[in-house]
């Protein structure tokens, strides 16, 4: 069976998950993290994707980015590939690929899921019961968005620069937005999206993808309309 296209489009956010192998860990070390960061800075400069929001889990990472060309993200990744994994196997005497398949990716309304999705993001340790708040891992985008600590990876979303005038306005806004109660329909809904590759939003906005690719994306089915984050 032929492997589904995955699509990217300029100025468009993209929430990209990629999983270890079996889920066995892709980090062991606090050193694999800072290089896997490192080189994700790297990758995103040279290929001029904005992250604005990342975690890295034991066995799996989210990132979200918007590129500034089609073939950003995936050469993007495939750079991430091409360092990481070898130096995995020669850190710790394996051999092979440590991910399971390819990533997987959903592109995102920003005016209707981005500031969701990044709270998504960033609260994967706290769902998993590693932390107790987002501000205690240190492997997230968290602590510069919400708290200023600085993070050369980062690029701020406008919408996230919307929420206030001043640095520690945005930073006020966006911690609150960590204290409203998410739906889990909305975590379905993003966790679905990003498994099947469909575009995550109205169906206005599925529809304008559509038309731009010229082609139908992920699911036939068409998703019900989702509440702001910051009215929630």
């Amino acid at each position: 069976m032929p492997r589904k296209p995955r699509f990217f489009l300029p100025g468009v956010p993209a929430h990209i998950v990629q999983r270890g192998h079996s889920r066995e860990p892709v980090f062991f070390e606090d050193s694999d993290y800072r290089a896997y960061l490192d080189w994700l800075d790297d990758a995103a400069t040279r290929y001029q994707c904005h992250i604005h929001a990342y975690v890295l889990m034991t066995n799996h990472v989210h990132l979200l980015v918007t590129p500034s060309d089609k073939q950003g993200v995936s050469r993007m990744m495939q750079y991430m590939g091409r360092r990481y994994v070898p130096y995995i196997n020669h850190s710790y005497g394996t051999s092979g690929s440590i991910w399971e398949g390819r990533y997987k990716a959903s592109l995102i309304h920003d005016e209707q899921y981005l500031l969701t999705c990044m709270r998504y993001i960033e609260l994967n340790p706290v769902r998993a019961n590693m932390v107790n708040h987002p501000g205690q891992y240190r492997w997230s985008s968290y602590r510069f968005n919400a708290l200023g600590k600085e993070n050369s990876l980062i690029t701020p979303h406008e919408l996230y620069l919307g929420l206030g005038d001043t640095d520690m306005c945005r930073f006020e806004a966006y911690r609150t937005i960590f204290k409203a109660h998410v739906e889990e329909d909305v975590i379905n809904d993003i966790r679905a999206a990003w498994q099947t590759g469909t575009p995550l939003g109205n169906d206005f906005f599925r529809e304008k993808i559509e038309r731009k690719l010229k082609s139908k994306v992920g699911q036939s089915r068409r998703g019900r309309p989702n509440k702001q984050v910051t009215g929630a």
